[in-house]
C-alpha cells in the first residue's frame, strides 16, 4: 500500500494564524506546528470565544486573545483559518481586516454535505478569494464548491502509541451524541451488532444511549478523558465503526494507531482509509457480523490485523505530513495575497 509522497516544505516561516477552537482533535494536531495560533476568547466562552480548552494539553504558542487584543495585533496576523461561515464577519469585526481581501484566509470544511447530496452547495461556493480545504477526498468529491479553489489536507493524528491488548472479547465503539444523531452514526445498528459481540460504547452523550438502544450486550463506557479512553478501548478485541454519514472519524484513526483491528461500514472515507489487511469494511451487514465473530474467536488474527491498521494509519495520518501540508498551503495563500497587493500598488 502506498500513498502520494509529500513534497518538501516550501519554507521554515513561522506565521501568526487566527483560528477558533472548533474540533479538539483537529486543532490539537494543527497547533503542533511552528506557527503562533491566536484563539479568540470571550468572558462567557461559548462557540465564538472558548479559547484554549482545559481538556487538551496544547503548546504555549496556542495563545488566547480577546477581540481587543486581536484588534491590537491585527497587522501581525498573517492568515485566518476559518471553520464556520460566521467567522468571516467576526474576523472583520474583531481585526478590522476582511478575510480573503485584506487578510489571507482559508476555510476548513470538516463535514460531509447535508441535504440534497450530491448537489449540496458549499456556503463559500460563490467566492473565489477563500480556498476551501477538505479533510477527506470524499468530502471534496461530494460538496459543490462552485468557484472556490479546493484543497484536500487529510487528517493528522498524534500517535497515542501501540496499546492494544485485545483482552476483552468485546468490541469498542466511540461516537459522540449517538441519540441525537441516530441513523447518521448507526445507533440503530448497535443492538443487532450486540447479538454477535458485546459492545462498549464511549463518547460525548453516550450516557443517554439507553434512550435509543436497549440490549443486554450493549454497555455504556461514558465520555472519558482522551488518554484513558485510548487505554480502555485498546483492551477490546476489535473496534466497530458503524457510522453511515460523517466525515472520517478521528476516533477510527486513533483506534487504528492503537493497533486495533477495525470492522467498519464502507461509507464515506472509511471505504478507502482502512486497507483490507487491517480489518473488515463492507456495506453488507452479514459480512461485518462475520468479521466481528472472526476477531472475537481468533485473537491472533485480530492482533495481526491491528498491526496492519496501525502501520496504515501512521503512514497516512502522521502529524508530520499534516503539518507539512498546512505549511505549504499557508505559504501559498499568504504569498498570493502579497503578490496581489504588490500588483495593485504597481498598477496604481
Amino acid at each position: 500500500m502506498t500513498f502520494p509522497p509529500s513534497a518538501s516544505r516550501t519554507s521554515q516561516t513561522a506565521r501568526t494564524v487566527l483560528h477558533w477552537h472548533v474540533h479538539g482533535s483537529w486543532t490539537t494536531a494543527f497547533v503542533q506546528g511552528r506557527h503562533t495560533c491566536l484563539l479568540p476568547v470571550l468572558p462567557e466562552g461559548g462557540p465564538w470565544g472558548g479559547g484554549r480548552p482545559a481538556a487538551w494539553d496544547w503548546p504555549a504558542r496556542a495563545e488566547e486573545a480577546t477581540p481587543e487584543q486581536l484588534r491590537d495585533r491585527a497587522d501581525d496576523i498573517d492568515a485566518v483559518v476559518l471553520q464556520r461561515p460566521e467567522e468571516i464577519e467576526l474576523t472583520e469585526r474583531w481585526t478590522g481586516r476582511r478575510p480573503g481581501r485584506d487578510l489571507p484566509a482559508v476555510f476548513v470544511e470538516h463535514n460531509t454535505p447535508k441535504g440534497d447530496v450530491p448537489s449540496s452547495r458549499h456556503p463559500l461556493a460563490d467566492r473565489d478569494d477563500i480556498p476551501v480545504v477538505h479533510v477527506t477526498h470524499f468530502n471534496a468529491l461530494m460538496w459543490d464548491t462552485g468557484r472556490a479553489p479546493v484543497h484536500v489536507i487529510e487528517h493528522g493524528v498524534l500517535d497515542p502509541g501501540e496499546r492494544y491488548t485485545g483482552e476483552l472479547d468485546r468490541a469498542a465503539v466511540v461516537v459522540n451524541e449517538p441519540v441525537r444523531r441516530g441513523r447518521v452514526t448507526g445507533t440503530d445498528l448497535l443492538a443487532e451488532f450486540a447479538d454477535t459481540i458485546g459492545l462498549d460504547v464511549y463518547g460525548i452523550g453516550s450516557e443517554r444511549l439507553g434512550e435509543a438502544v436497549r440490549h443486554p450486550g450493549v454497555a455504556i463506557g461514558g465520555d472519558l478523558p482522551q488518554d484513558r479512553l485510548h487505554t480502555e478501548i485498546a483492551r477490546h478485541r476489535a473496534y466497530l465503526h458503524p457510522v453511515r454519514w460523517t466525515s472520517l472519524g478521528l476516533s477510527l484513526i486513533e483506534a487504528m494507531m492503537l493497533g486495533m483491528p477495525v470492522v467498519a461500514l464502507a461509507t464515506t472515507e472509511a471505504a478507502v482509509d482502512v486497507p483490507p489487511d487491517a480489518g473488515v469494511v463492507a456495506t453488507d451487514l452479514r459480512t461485518l457480523h462475520e468479521g466481528l465473530r472472526t476477531f472475537r474467536d481468533d485473537p491472533g488474527l485480530a492482533r495481526a490485523a491491528g498491526s496492519a491498521a496501525r502501520a496504515a494509519a501512521l503512514a497516512r495520518h502522521g502529524v508530520g505530513r499534516f503539518l507539512d501540508d498546512w505549511d505549504r498551503l499557508l505559504d501559498e495563500v499568504v504569498e498570493h495575497r502579497a503578490s496581489a497587493r504588490h500588483a495593485l500598488t504597481t498598477a496604481s
